[in-house]
């Protein structure tokens, strides 16, 4: 009975003593509980947003360097797989065998991370080995990384123009500009003139299209028998929007188009190529992967932009580490970029000097040679110092004889400096090396047609095109191999210039100039009334007679005035110019031969101030017939004044419309479309060339816009 008391006792209704343990967080057995549901809930919220706001602090701080960890950690790497995972502590502890990395079958395997390079960051590797792979490809005309901005001036003493007064012919495109994309297009002088030792034609082209910048794209023109090394001013550098900007043409990749290139099929040696292309360049030799994070910190620095700070960290590692091929590397590209950012010539030629100190350091590796020359030369080349650059690629091409991209690159320096003879020698040398090398047979191309040997020309520039290799794919290229089937009567010219409209180097199939600002009006055949250039004209036919009378007393007591055309555009006959004015600038001892005519032009700056353009007499003898070809560059108009015309046998073609001169008249046309002249008369043919701005340039466009 007592038991059972007892027991009813405690089953029964709870005491006060029960109540405060219960209160206390103790049971109805007089057990602790522990927390409560509401409780527990309450302390995990508060735990787990303070686990949130940690990370998130320290990740927005940065007050771990994540990277600079993983990058430790690397060194503990065990299973091969380029970072340190589960499995790699499990085999450090113990508890697992360390694994072999298989060995790769075959060199395809072959294509990813360089042993050199395993220990780089993820995040870093993408953006370091990718540029860096960029810059070692063979094709130096390949936009390179941290372009200067357009007050960049070339500083070359050398870099002068000639003190003779040039007058270059009617403009038609030449072999100079062939290589004129090879050089930095968008920061030249207006009266940039370079020099090879032929004809004149227009570049890759910086017209044809390149990357919008603010500034006014200037181009290159390259002027038959003019110094390569000419200087650079600021006065053309004024910024213009990207809608008013003259642009070269961005080109699609059509190197697998079945019209051109190699077909849809490839062979195992052709993929070969292309892996043994994609392989990532080795930059660290033995010493530098034992400072490996420190030069990858400075790298950092330099990739976020932050050029002083990571000038300053490369200093200090070549202070060092004076024998370190990467600290020094890495202290000439934050050079360059700084020279960008400060638009200093100055810090420019530190940078280019420090690129060649690269190559002075022992045990280099052979990649950080090649890129340290390449860019070197790149350098030199911007700075207008084309001889310099040519000896940095003869450097090249002696270390790396084997490698037929310098020898390229090598052809390309001769061409820019006049030399076309050790061009052509250089290109038949890598031809001999490489017979399918599609970048030396456009180049080589072009050095024959120059050469006028027309026939010949024709399958190294087909051929070259078709390869779809790096470089090929340029609208002079089109354009001259075009001009060459002209010449021959092949009327399959007009594929390939469709083709090249297709590929967006050409604004149409008649349209083909190079130089050319965006969304200007276009049309072969122009009115007084829609140039807006009305005075201009009536002042031209008012006073023809007068221009006539002081053209023809030239054209009898000093006949040596009138210069032959030189541009190889005639097929047969006679044709010689008599120039005024040329790039805007006035020719001053011509104009004393004709000065009425000189002071009647003074008043329209839309014509004496066309930087190009020229004003210029011009004179045909009958038999003469001037080949299909164009202007360079959509911005400007040609107006023709009738002064001696024969009554039958003369006409100029526009596109597709034929037109004759008449006397005391003003015809007006686009020549940057297609036009062919005939003068089958019996007597000469005589005419007053004026050249006008595109009535649709704005005036900054007029002062900013290059010369040609």
């Amino acid at each position: 009975m007592a038991s059972r008391k007892g027991s009813k006792g405690t089953g029964g209704a709870p005491g006060p003593g029960s109540k405060r343990e219960s209160k206390h967080g103790g049971n109805r057995n007089g057990k602790k509980e522990g927390l409560s549901g509401s409780s527990f809930f309450t302390w995990f919220m508060v735990i787990a947003l303070l686990g949130v706001w940690t990370s998130v602090a320290v990740v927005w701080f940065e007050l771990v360097d994540y990277e600079e960890v993983l990058g430790k950690l690397g060194i503990y790497d065990a299973d091969g797989d380029g970072d340190f995972d589960v499995e790699d502590a499990k085999v450090l502890l113990g508890l697992k065998e360390r694994s072999v990395p298989e060995q790769p079958a075959s060199p395809v395997s072959e294509e990813t991370i360089q042993p050199a390079e395993q220990s780089f960051t993820k995040s870093e590797h993408k953006n370091v080995d990718v540029e860096l792979e960029e810059e070692i490809q063979p094709v130096l005309h390949d936009a390179l990384h941290s372009q200067p901005d357009a007050d960049f001036v070339a500083d070359d003493p050398g870099a002068t123009e000639p003190e003779t007064y040039e007058v270059p012919g009617d403009s038609e495109l030449t072999l100079e500009d062939a290589v004129e994309h090879y050089t930095e297009p968008e920061y030249e002088k207006e009266t940039e003139t370079q020099d090879t030792a032929v004809e004149d034609l227009p570049e890759e082209v910086h017209e044809a299209t390149e990357p919008v910048r603010d500034e006014t794209v200037e181009d290159l023109e390259m002027e038959k028998k003019l110094p390569v090394e000419s200087k650079h001013t600021e006065e053309d550098n004024v910024a213009a929007g990207p809608e008013e900007s003259e642009v070269p043409v961005q080109t699609e990749d059509y190197s697998n188009d079945n019209l051109v290139g190699k077909g849809e099929t490839e062979t195992e040696q052709d993929k070969m190529e292309k892996v043994k292309k994609k392989k990532k360049p080795k930059l660290l030799n033995k010493f530098d992967k034992t400072i490996k994070a420190e030069l990858d910190a400075a790298e950092k620095l330099r990739k976020k932009g932050k050029v002083e700070e990571a000038l300053r960290a490369f200093e200090a590692l070549v202070n060092q580490y004076p024998e370190s091929p990467r600290a020094r590397y890495g202290k000439a590209q934050s050079e360059d970029d700084l020279a960008e950012k400060m638009r200093s010539n100055e810090m420019l030629q530190k940078a280019i000097n420090t690129y060649d100190e690269v190559v002075s350091l022992p045990n280099v590796p052979s990649d950080l040679i090649k890129l340290s020359l390449k860019r070197e030369a790149d350098r030199q080349q911007f700075l207008g110092r084309m001889r310099g650059s040519l000896i940095t690629l003869q450097k090249l091409v002696h270390l790396f004889p084997s490698d037929t991209s310098f020898k390229n690159d090598l052809g390309v320096g001769y061409l820019l400096i006049g030399d076309n003879s050790n061009a052509k020698q250089v290109y038949e040398e890598v031809l001999r090396m490489a017979p399918d090398d599609g970048f030396a047979k456009v180049h080589y191309g072009f050095i024959l047609k120059a050469e006028n040997k027309i026939a010949e020309s024709i399958p190294y520039l087909k051929e070259g095109l078709e390869s779809g290799d790096p470089g090929t794919d340029d609208g002079r290229f089109y354009f001259h191999l075009g001009d060459a089937l002209q010449r021959i009567g092949d009327k399959e010219a007009y594929k390939w210039y469709e083709l090249g409209y297709q590929r967006g180097h050409f604004a149409s199939v008649w349209q083909r100039s190079l130089y050319n600002v965006k969304g200007l009006k276009a049309q072969p055949w122009w009115t007084a009334k829609e140039t807006g250039y009305t005075e201009l004209v009536k002042s031209l036919e008012k006073n023809w007679k007068l221009i006539r009378d002081e053209g023809l007393d030239v054209m009898d007591k000093k006949r040596s005035l009138f210069l032959p055309e030189d541009e190889n555009l005639r097929e047969k006959g006679d044709w010689s110019q008599f120039t005024l004015w040329q790039q805007g600038r006035k020719n001053e001892n011509a104009c004393k031969g004709v000065p009425k005519t000189c002071a009647l032009l003074e008043r329209f700056p839309e014509a004496t101030g066309c930087r190009r353009g020229q004003i210029k007499y011009s004179v045909m003898l009958p038999g003469t017939h001037v080949w299909p070809h164009t202007g360079p560059t959509n911005c400007r108009l040609r107006m023709h004044l009738g002064l001696v015309i024969p009554k039958e046998g003369c006409r100029i073609r526009c596109a597709q419309e034929n037109r004759t001169w008449e006397e005391g008249k003003v015809l007006i046309f686009d020549d940057s479309f297609e036009h062919e002249v005939w003068q089958d008369a019996e007597s000469y043919r005589l005419i007053f060339i004026v050249d006008v701005w595109h009535p649709e340039l704005t005036a900054q466009q007029r002062r900013t816009l290059p010369a040609i």
